[in-house]
Parts: structure tokens; sequence; C-alpha cells
């Protein structure tokens, strides 16, 4: 049985992610590409940290976070590689455009990590979900 806390914490998380989400929206409508990349990801990463806390793991680093969805759930064929994929690519925009020296961010670029992190936030909204129904925590 899942324990309270954790549900809670859980949830916390996911909404932190959906909130995220909503402001890349936001950014892209009003031709913000660089922050739109930058919500995507971080959408995508707090989506992972609310799998962690189910699985009890605590990890704030981004190559941690990374490494674990892709060993706890692509390798176990949880979720499909795509989002593996969609995930790495978010970091690796994210990082250049907030820390490279002077890049030009597309609109077509920040529509893509958009409905990808879309997609991602989904599903695994979709899979926290039912974990809770069930109360199964892994």
């Amino acid at each position: 049985m899942m324990d309270e806390h954790l549900r809670e914490l859980a949830d916390y998380r996911l909404q932190q992610a959906l909130e995220t989400l909503q402001e890349a929206e936001g950014l892209f409508a009003m031709s913000l590409f660089r922050g739109t990349i930058n919500r995507a990801y971080y959408a995508m990463f707090y989506a992972v940290l609310a799998l962690a806390v189910l699985r009890k793991q605590v990890t704030s680093k981004h190559s941690g976070v990374l490494t674990f969805f892709d060993r706890e759930f692509v390798k176990t064929g949880i979720f499909p590689k795509e989002l593996s994929h969609s995930f790495h690519r978010a970091f690796e925009s994210r990082q250049t455009n907030d820390y490279g020296e002077i890049f030009t961010v597309s609109g077509d670029e920040a529509k893509q990590a958009l409905e990808e992190a879309s997609y991602f936030v989904s599903a695994i909204e979709s899979y926290i979900q039912g974990k809770i129904k069930l109360g199964d925590s892994q």
C-alpha cells in the first residue's frame, strides 16, 4: 500500500510538471522560444521526479534523473525508448539554450520541444494515476 506522504509528494511533483508545461505553452504563445524550451524540459524533469518519489529514490541532479528514468522505466519496458530520446533531446537543447553562447531558437524547435514535453508528461501522469489507484509504488 502506498504511503500517504509519498502519494502527496508524487502528486505535488506531477502538479509542478503540469504547471511548468503550462508556462511553456504561454511562452510559446508569446514567441519566447528560449523560455519555451527551458520550461518544456523542466516539465519533463519534474514528471520524472514524481516517478522517483514512487520508487523512493532521491535525486536532484539532472544527469541522475536522466539515468534513473532510463534505468528504471525505459530499459524495463515500462516506457518506450522514444520518451527517453525526447527527454535527452530536451536536456541537451535546454543546456545549449541556457548556457551556450549566441544561439537562436526557431519556432519549429520550440514547438517540437513543447509537443514532446506534453506527450512525455501525459504518459507519466497516466502511469502515476494508475499506480495511485492501485496503491502500488512499483
